[in-house]
């Protein structure tokens, strides 16, 4: 059977490894998880505008309203990771610096979504 793979990537084990299409699927479930839940969060938020601070904490404090919140929250930072690491994976092209931007990212990424998550959970509890 005839390959069209250079004989060097034979030899490295170079190619599919199938981690582009799992990548590419995770972000398109999160993007779609993220349409209803955006739409909840910017009507939701537009009815608080005017509220004081007690009244929406005490509207965060809602057990379906929190819920919602800590669903966006993770699907958000879920898929802007996401985004990030493939703009860093196609235009950074030094290896090195990739790796440190991707961990770096990752961190924040991390850092973020906790101390989000963890805000919705002090003013619901």
């Amino acid at each position: 059977m005839m390959s069209l793979r250079n004989p060097l990537a034979r030899v490295k084990g170079l190619g599919a490894s199938g981690e582009g299409s799992r990548h590419w699927w995770a972000q398109r479930v999160s993007a779609m998880a993220l349409v209803p839940l955006s739409l909840w969060f910017v009507f939701s938020i537009t009815g608080h505008i005017s509220d004081s601070h007690e009244a929406v904490v005490a509207w965060i404090s809602e057990p379906v309203v929190s819920i919602m919140l800590l669903l966006y929250l993770g699907f958000m930072f879920f898929h802007a990771q996401l985004g990030l690491q493939v703009v860093v994976e196609d235009y950074v092209h030094s290896e090195p610096l990739k790796l440190a931007l991707l961990l770096v990212l990752k961190a924040i990424v991390l850092v973020a979504g906790l101390a989000s998550i963890f805000s919705v959970l002090r003013l619901s509890l």
